[in-house]
């Protein structure tokens, strides 16, 4: 079944500045996608168009077989409840005047889900290893690592099909990415990801397929394994050549 579908997609932000070309990609639930690109390959770009924060200069974005369409708020609210992110910076990402459990409701309050909050909470707190507790701190008290995980239990708690996460341990010491690591493959049972990444050997442990973007283009896609084991363009294997391998 096919979650997102991206066709023929450009975008521009000005007439001289092109950062996508005619990118298409598929992403099929239960199969977790990695897009992969050095600093300016356009990666945050195109997230930014999986989220419906930017509308592609040309080309169309579907969620569940519909085309995205702001005017449809019935279905924008189906498609937030829907695409979930986390991002890079665990500590900018979350309001320092709140606790954690107003940070980690906030999403069952903003797209008005019905139900028991504090369960829903609690049950996305547990989720990602963090205590009862915690719910009445504030993310200073918490180490980056921690932080990260409250920012997870975030994009979970309303059950998203489809999180969207931006370099999700690049911020974090190397001992803290493998504990986050493992954390994401125990949510990718049920949840399908997109993994925006640098770093192919992170991409190769998550993700079962896998883009390869330079300067705004798809240079290579398909199966992961396929593509790191036999590389067709120059610039994958010079990506595998220079990014360091983390141990997961």
């Amino acid at each position: 079944m096919s979650l997102i579908d991206v066709r023929n997609v450009s975008f521009s932000y000005t007439r001289q500045r092109k950062t996508l070309h005619d990118v298409s990609l598929t992403l099929e639930k239960g199969r977790n996608l990695g897009i992969v690109g050095e600093s300016g390959s356009g990666k945050t770009t195109l997230l930014r168009i999986l989220l419906g924060l930017n509308r592609p200069t040309t080309g169309d974005v579907s969620f569940e077989g519909k085309r995205l369409d702001p005017r449809n708020r019935e279905f924008m609210r189906r498609f937030r409840c829907g695409v979930q992110a986390v991002f890079q910076d665990p500590y900018s990402s979350l309001d320092p005047r709140q606790r954690v459990f107003d940070i980690i409701a906030e999403p069952l309050r903003s797209l008005g889900i019905e139900g028991d909050r504090r369960t829903a909470v609690m049950q996305a707190m547990s989720a990602v290893g963090l205590t009862a507790d915690a719910a009445e701190r504030y993310p200073h008290e918490f180490s980056g690592g921690q932080r990260q995980r409250i920012a997870i239990a975030r994009a979970i708690v309303s059950r998203p099909d489809v999180i969207l996460a931006d370099e999700v341990v690049s911020a974090l010491d190397l001992s803290t990415r493998i504990r986050i690591v493992e954390l994401l493959k125990d949510l990718s049972q049920t949840t399908t990801f997109v993994l925006v990444s640098h770093d192919l050997s992170l991409v190769s442990s998550l993700c079962e397929d896998v883009i390869i973007l330079e300067r705004g283009h798809i240079v290579e896609s398909g199966k992961t394994r396929d593509i790191l084991a036999n590389p067709s363009h120059a610039y994958t294997r010079t990506l595998l050549a220079s990014i360091p391998r983390m141990p997961v």
